[in-house]
């Protein structure tokens, strides 16, 4: 799942090389992925590309269209969206990769991108509005973890009384911004706070840590995406993680065995030794 770091970094890389540019044409390969019927794909042909920027774990591709108005085009990666990048892009709506095509944008210099889904269900999706504020996911995030304005104490407020385990809670959008699956198995690691203890009883030390991890993975992350091309970026994520992915693996901290749970219909990998694991479950 594309999550903070990444997608910040897939902005970054488009907003340098699209801003500026006129889009002469968007291919729609799954007319479902477009999610407003009042405006798609046709109405952003001719518009110029003004920036493209992170919000939460999507991208705002912002446009001025053709008789002058600002667009924003919220581009929601789901599970298993992705950005490829053409330098010269193929001719028709080829896929180029392993990844299902969904929609491919070209620029008036002969460049262009390619939105994809690797997954099953296609869950990536595009909104064309006049403010990003219009699309639903958007309207109701909470404060993005990213963000150098979200302190320790918004944080605690929002933990504060929740009767919810803590990874499904720092992975709830509306509730903190950006975070996933992965980087909240590592942000608990690093706290080493159990991934299904309840909020509420979390003591003031423990949510200062539990900030404290939070911060700091996801800031180190962004910092050495820096500069990946989207082609190598969820490479170099998947080599960054000490936990997530690494069931049966030897915990860098302490040396047991990394082990994964499922709960609440999502799974987790944790370090027992490190970790509370499985006994935090009354808490």
């Amino acid at each position: 799942m594309p999550e903070a770091p990444e997608v910040h970094e897939l902005a970054s890389f488009l907003d340098a090389r699209a801003s500026g540019r006129r889009i002469v044409g968007v291919d729609v390969a799954l007319g479902k992925i477009v999610k407003t019927p009042d405006a798609g794909a046709a109405d952003l042909v001719g518009a110029t590309v003004t920036g493209v920027t992170r919000i939460a774990k999507m991208i705002d591709i912002a446009v001025l269209d053709a008789a002058g108005a600002v667009r924003h085009v919220i581009v929601h990666f789901g599970h298993d969206g992705w950005v490829i990048w053409h330098d010269v892009v193929p001719a028709g709506i080829t896929r180029a990769g392993e990844a299902t095509l969904m929609a491919r944008v070209r620029l008036d210099d002969g460049t262009g991108f390619d939105l994809t889904d690797s997954g099953q269900w296609k869950a990536l999706t595009i909104h064309v509005v006049d403010r990003a504020s219009d699309v639903p996911a958007v309207a109701k995030l909470g404060p993005d973890a990213l963000d150098p304005g979200f302190a320790l104490d918004r944080f605690a407020g929002i933990l504060v009384g929740r009767k919810k385990q803590i990874k499904a809670l720092i992975q709830d959008q509306t509730a903190v911004a950006g975070i996933g699956n992965a980087y909240s198995d590592e942000i608990l690691h690093a706290a080493r706070i159990s991934p299904v203890t309840h909020a509420a009883v979390l003591s003031d030390d423990e949510v200062a840590t539990l900030y404290a991890a939070m911060r700091g993975i996801l800031l180190d992350a962004t910092a050495a995406r820096r500069g990946v091309p989207p082609a190598d970026l969820k490479a170099a994520k998947r080599a960054a993680l000490t936990v997530h992915r690494r069931t049966g693996e030897r915990c860098p901290v302490c040396g047991d065995t990394i082990r994964e749970m499922t709960f609440s219909g999502a799974s987790a990998q944790y370090c027992p030794t490190c970790q509370t694991g499985g006994v935090a479950l009354d808490r």
